[in-house]
């Protein structure tokens, strides 16, 4: 087992020599840390895909000192910038004695920016034979490699930076990711989509099934609560006229934080009048299908072991149908609050009688049906009972015009038809009111605003949530949300 203490110590030690050579430079006049700026030419990738141009050219090139390898009077070094490495090569026919003995201050992890012409060795490998090199940043602490590495998947949640900077594909990660939300703004913005802000303070939380955070404005001297969803502020602007608006931005939900959960999220949702939930599907395989396109360059894509191929048309099943199917029993058991406490009951799953009729559905759904959906399916049909926001189907009124959409077993969002009845979206206030009465937290308060809106009409209007965390993770093969989000809650520690 790793020494904890001793190897705090050889780290307190590399970073008194590191110190002990700023301290040098500064008394030489040449402090790094009043260097402003660095101009550079290219990226290490740049040099990689057009050697062929510029190769016997001057370049300039600046980032992260990597291994350093000494030949005598040739030192080679790995530079890393964002866009990947590429070796520079010092020699003191090039540099002079004195240029050549100033690599004696540079340490792995420092920032530098190099001139040179660039060229490739005997060994193929493309390089900059530096003229000239300008230490730009001197890092005080030793990367991670350098001690112990990131073996703690803690330490690389906390400290980001070290995370990033000794991994390649956690770089990729989030290259990928930001890809992902351009790709998915993109999609929106040619379909003729309105991007939007909404409050992240409101007085009614609402818009999801969901605890939320509160916090106080002092002025007003008033609570106001972190926003679970941005739903009932967005269909207020197609009230409005707004026919076609989105919004990607964080939300916030005070539950646990798993493998797929985490308090702070990236969602991304959209309404659009005139529509209902099968155009919402027809708009969620075009705006996935789009953003793994252009992340990916492929629709094909391989998570934690599972092939997926995203190609269009997706998978669609009726939620009671495959809860049936996957946990074999009769759906009608899941009708009533009564019965369904009985089959958890039954099931070995949380039946406790104030459990949310809409918390032991989920159950039964995660156990049996869940792990199952690894090809893109859209789950539809769900209960009006669970979908308080949802639009009732004609010839089911039990059931709402509503679908949640899988891939990889990963739940990525959930969509519907709209409910824009005032008089029935009242109704279902107060059915949920007296579910929070009950103990169900998480139930849907009443929102008297959002119901005079919709008295004033709002058109028929298909609705959807996309889970960006979840999209990227599918993406990326990530097994956790916090390897998708640059900064993942975490206890503090102690």
């Amino acid at each position: 087992m790793p020494d904890a203490g001793a190897e705090a110590r050889d780290e307190n030690e590399l970073v008194r020599h590191r110190r002990e050579k700023l301290a040098h430079l500064r008394a030489a006049g040449r402090d790094p840390f009043l260097i402003t700026r660095f101009d550079r030419s290219h990226v290490a990738a740049d040099l990689h895909a057009s050697f062929a141009e510029l190769d016997g050219k001057a370049v300039r090139v600046a980032g992260r000192l990597g291994a350093e390898r000494r030949h005598g009077k040739a030192t080679f070094a790995d530079l890393h910038d964002l866009s990947g490495r590429v070796q520079l090569l010092f020699r003191i026919d090039r540099l002079g004695q004195d240029g050549y003995q100033g690599l004696a201050d540079f340490d792995s992890g420092d920032l530098i920016g190099a001139s040179g012409v660039l060229l490739r060795t005997r060994t193929g490998e493309i390089t900059v034979e530096v003229t000239e090199y300008r230490l730009l940043a001197k890092a005080l602490r030793p990367p991670p490699e350098k001690w112990h590495g990131l073996r703690d998947v803690e330490v690389r949640y906390r400290q980001r930076y070290l995370d990033l900077s000794a991994s390649e594909e956690v770089r990729r990660v989030f290259v990928i990711r930001s890809k992902v939300i351009s790709a998915l703004r993109r999609f929106l913005d040619e379909r003729g989509f309105l991007e939007v802000e909404t409050p992240m303070m409101q007085p009614v939380p609402g818009g999801a099934l969901a605890r939320p955070f509160i916090t106080h404005h002092n002025a007003l001297d008033v609570d106001f609560y972190l926003r679970i969803a941005t739903e009932l502020y967005l269909k207020r602007l197609v009230v409005g006229g707004l026919e076609k608006v989105y919004e990607i931005g964080r939300v916030l939900r005070n539950e646990g934080i798993s493998a797929r959960h985490n308090p702070e999220f990236t969602m991304l949702e959209a309404y659009q009048a005139y529509a209902d939930y099968g155009d919402m599907m027809a708009l969620f395989e075009g705006m996935v299908c789009q953003a793994a396109q252009e992340a990916l360059g492929s629709l094909s894509l391989t998570y934690q072991g599972h092939p997926v191929d995203l190609t269009p048309p997706w998978r669609r099943v009726a939620l009671l149908d495959i809860i049936a199917e996957q946990a074999d029993l009769n759906p009608a058991r899941l009708a009533t609050q009564e019965e369904a406490q009985r089959l958890c009951a039954e099931r070995g799953l949380p039946a406790d009688p104030d459990l949310p009729l809409s918390t032991m559905i989920n159950n039964i759904f995660e156990r049996y049906v869940q792990p199952s959906l690894i090809a893109p399916t859209f789950v539809t049909d769900y209960p009006v009972s669970v979908s308080p926001l949802a639009k009732a189907r004609p010839d089911n009124p039990a059931l709402a015009e509503r679908f949640e959409p899988f891939i990889a077993g990963l739940e990525l969002g959930n969509a519907f038809s709209e409910l824009n009845d005032p008089d029935e979206q009242r109704r279902r206030f107060e059915q949920q009111l007296r579910s929070r009465a009950a103990g169900d937290e998480e139930a849907h308060p009443m929102d008297e605003d959002y119901v005079r809106a919709l008295e004033y009409g709002m058109p028929p209007t298909g609705g959807l949530g996309l889970g960006v965390d979840r999209l990227v993770m599918a993406l990326t093969d990530s097994p956790s949300i916090r390897d998708v989000i640059l900064f993942p809650q975490l206890r503090p520690q102690s």
